[in-house]
């Protein structure tokens, strides 16, 4: 037992932080912020989580045609039935207080391990950009299945990922072991929040990291289970332990940082803490073309022992293409998010993602009440 008292760290979240403009500025328009996970490289640092209501075959398509992508789940819906508009539809007309109870039924049926193949194809099929995840549980059965299909990418989500799961199993998850198997597939793992987790994860071999815990619209992970930290203290320490690997190396992983991103500002912060791409849940979520049906919930909401998550209601306000480019005449942050980000790096006269993260940021708790009481008061 430990004689030592326990320290509390100060950790900062979006709301805590600004980005502070210095002495160069430059056009938008030369502005570049790519994101390159393996061999490819993506136009919008933008990624759709892996959420039932947020990524349908059909909406990872749209993304896709729009420079992003977006993230298949394995192990819901879209492999549980073959036809999903009916589940969609029960689910967003459920009660508030039976919601959780029924998705926990819609989610006990067994996966069609036939599906995972056919979605896939139907990607590929349609000129989209196939990446899928599982849990680490299911993905040493999945990932094979998946790479058969020809998919493009590959991602081991949980709430918290480590190289080094202590578990009864002699047999479990081993990502190195995962990577060497999937051969050119760029695999991303999450999801962590700490540097030493995170150098750990990046000497496996992996080709990006997520960065949050509990920080989504429809996680209740921090409520439930009391764990997490807020989401520019974990990018910088993340996305720290990026650059001395790199430093070490020779190799650059990108740092993606998942959930608590709703508007442009959140956005441009993540990126200038030092992600390199985001991946968002619920904005994507409020999309016409998202398979929702206007609500939202949590990977973890049906989970049978312990429901982590909530159904949220989002509405379906704007389309992809004007919530990642515009036009709009919203005044809040939340449509145009790409121009919002480019905007932000050129007012710093940063032209590309690298040079953002060198951008200076402080500490500023009141940065969004300083001279908005009119704002607040309306």
């Amino acid at each position: 037992m430990s004689t030592n008292r326990k320290e509390l760290e100060r950790a900062w979240s979006f709301d805590d932080v600004a980005i502070v403009p210095g002495a160069v500025t430059t056009n938008p328009q030369l502005v570049e912020t790519k994101l390159k996970i393996g061999n490819h490289d993506f136009d919008v640092p933008i990624i759709a989580s892996g959420m039932d209501a947020v990524v349908d075959t059909k909406m990872a398509v749209s993304l896709s045609s729009l420079g992003s992508c977006g993230v298949l789940n394995l192990e819901g819906i879209q492999t549980r039935y073959r036809d999903t508009d009916e589940i969609f539809h029960s689910i967003a007309n459920a009660d508030d207080n039976e919601v959780t109870s029924l998705m926990q039924k819609i989610y006990s049926k067994n996966i069609d391990t036939s599906l995972i193949s056919q979605r896939i194809h139907d990607i590929k099929q349609a000129g989209g950009i196939a990446m899928v995840s599982a849990t680490p549980q299911l993905t040493k059965i999945f990932a094979p299945i998946a790479k058969e299909a020809g998919v493009d990418f590959f991602v081991v989500q949980s709430t918290v990922t480590t190289a080094n799961h202590v578990s009864r199993s002699l047999k479990g998850l081993k990502l190195k072991q995962l990577v060497q198997e999937m051969g050119s597939i760029p695999i991303l793992v999450g999801n962590t929040v700490d540097y030493s987790a995170t150098i750990e994860l990046l000497e496996t071999g992996v080709d990006g990291i997520l960065v949050g815990v509990g920080p989504g619209a429809a996680c209740t992970s921090r409520e439930v289970l009391g764990i997490g930290m807020p989401q520019v203290s974990a990018t910088i320490e993340t996305s720290h332990a990026r650059n001395v690997f790199f430093e070490k190396t020779g190799k650059y992983v990108p740092i993606i940082t998942d959930g608590g991103i709703r508007t442009g500002g959140d956005l441009s912060k993540a990126i200038c803490s030092g992600a390199d791409g985001v991946m968002i849940g619920s904005p994507f979520a409020s999309t016409i073309e998202a398979p929702g049906q206007g609500y939202h919930w949590g990977m973890a909401t049906p989970h049978t022992e312990l429901p982590r998550g909530t159904r949220v209601k989002v509405g379906q306000t704007h389309t992809l293409k004007s919530l990642l480019f515009g036009p709009t005449s919203l005044t809040n942050g939340t449509e145009n998010l790409m121009g919002a980000l480019k905007t932000s790096m050129a007012t710093c006269g940063a032209t590309t993602i690298e040079e953002f993260h060198s951008v200076r940021m402080i500490i500023a708790p009141a940065i969004k009440t300083e001279g908005k009481i009119y704002q607040i008061n309306n």
